[in-house]
């Protein structure tokens, strides 16, 4: 009986109305109803990268550079499509609540309004000066003359990137988690069929090479966002935006873009801090370097389901503090910081029990494996305090205060965590396990420093 339960919330989660009003059913409903696409999504996120790296990989050493490199660049870039994504999500789920239909449209486009005009100022001048951009990161020649194609166009794509990121962020502020999950889906089945297709030149498909990848992924963004496009604008839809909605709405567009600038800085600092820990990890050899980067990717896979966990509280927030329920709002967060804490702890228990099996899927030395397990262990060990770090930073987010999350990661990645990694490394010898521990203690002060701030309560003052 339980089972068919579990299975009909499954599938009311991935395919139920878009008219659910998340404000008024049971909050353990509400969460899981959207955090399951919400989960699915950011495995979708990930999919991109993983398959190009398993095809490109095929090709050698220069072709995954090529990849590597060229993801390295486009890191701002995500950066401010998170970011923007933050500010689309806050809006729309604070005028979703409210039951205010036109203000979600206006918000929505404007939007999508602010993804048009960042992600054509960010194109142009990445795909003309793509070639010192390569020089710049440090691409070596053989490199530079396979990567400058695949590079520039897939810099090229930072508009569909945008515009990709922003409107998901737009449909998952209204409560509609299902469709951001279906547009990933549907971009990532391309981008899998296309891959080994053009990059190996199957049947009368040519045969491009690494530049294939780019081209199979530019083509399942553009079509995926083409089908958002086509929601977004469906007359009868949720928003049915017009031609005359993307006209310049100041107040709505200056609230979007105000928080939008905290997401971002959240984003580029967490990204810079890691660049720092990298420099730091590199002095120990590149054997520990190799190490790191292994239990590197593996975390980011196993953290993909808590972000999905900690957007549906930015969007529970949100709505509940439109529909003027802000104790409700709290409990979302708590109970969603619950829920996530305890699959974090389940993640750090398969860790330390498995650590050494997931990293034989990786084919490395053992000197290296050695450092991979080590990483996996320490890192999760902060993993308790960070279930709920993360999800209440975004609930916050979700509420419209950005800047208090910004300044928090401020203070533990670069006031804390950088320092302490170089202190326990070089300074009392531990080498790279001291930029391992630094990682887990400044993810606790950080999740610590949300839950006082949050228990405060001065974020469901904030106006939207």
């Amino acid at each position: 009986m339980w089972m068919k339960k579990v299975w009909a919330l499954i599938s009311e989660s991935l395919s139920g109305s878009e008219e659910q009003d998340y404000t008024a059913i049971g909050i353990r409903r509400a969460i899981v109803l959207l955090s399951i696409p919400m989960v699915l999504e950011m495995g979708m996120e990930a999919l991109f990268a993983l398959v190009d790296i398993f095809f490109v990989a095929q090709l050698g050493e220069v072709a995954t550079a090529t990849v590597g490199l060229t993801e390295t660049m486009m890191v701002p870039v995500y950066s401010i499509a998170w970011g923007l994504g933050m500010g689309a999500t806050a809006v729309v789920a604070r005028r979703t609540g409210e039951k205010n239909r036109p203000g979600a449209r206006v918000a929505a486009a404007q939007s999508v309004l602010i993804a048009l005009l960042i992600g054509l100022v960010v194109a142009i001048p990445a795909v003309i000066w793509s070639p010192e951009m390569l020089v710049l990161i440090g691409a070596g020649d053989d490199v530079r003359s396979v990567a400058l194609p695949y590079t520039r166009l897939m810099l090229s794509s930072n508009l569909i990137i945008m515009l990709l990121f922003v409107v998901n962020a737009v449909f998952r502020g209204a409560g509609n988690a299902r469709m951001a999950l279906r547009t990933l889906a549907l971009a990532n089945g391309i981008n899998i069929v296309l891959d080994p297709l053009l990059i190996f030149g199957v049947g009368f498909f040519p045969e491009l090479g690494v530049f294939g990848a780019a081209v199979a992924t530019c083509t399942g963004r553009t079509i995926g966002v083409l089908y958002q496009l086509y929601h977004l604008t469906r007359k009868g839809g949720p928003f049915a935006i017009r031609l005359p909605d993307l006209r310049p709405v100041r107040d709505v567009l200056v609230g979007i873009i105000k928080i939008s600038m905290g997401g971002m800085g959240q984003f580029l600092i967490a990204s810079l801090s890691w660049v720092f820990l990298v420099r730091i990890v590199a002095g120990f050899g590149t054997v520990a370097v190799a190490g790191y980067m292994v239990a590197f990717r593996i975390i980011i896979v196993t953290l993909l389901p808590a972000w999905g966990m900690a957007n549906a509280a930015a969007t529970l927030v949100g709505q509940n503090l439109g529909a003027k329920q802000p104790d409700r709002a709290e409990r979302s967060a708590w109970l969603c910081g619950h829920y996530n804490m305890f699959f974090m702890v389940t993640v750090m228990l398969f860790f330390w029990a498995a650590a050494p099996w997931i990293v034989s899927f990786f084919d490395q030395s053992p000197d290296a494996d050695a450092f991979a397990i080590l990483a996996l262990r320490v890192v999760s060990m902060g993993y308790f305090f960070y279930g709920y770090g993360m999800v209440l930073a975004q609930a916050l987010n979700g509420a419209g205060d950005s800047l208090t999350p910004t300044w928090l990661n401020v203070i533990c990645f670069w006031a804390v965590e950088i320092p302490l990694a170089y202190l326990l490394a070089n300074s009392l010898h531990y080498g790279p396990i001291g930029v391992y521990a630094s990682i887990a203690i400044s993810e606790s002060l950080l999740a610590v420093l949300c839950a006082i701030i949050f228990r405060q309560g001065k974020w469901k003052l904030m106006k939207v």
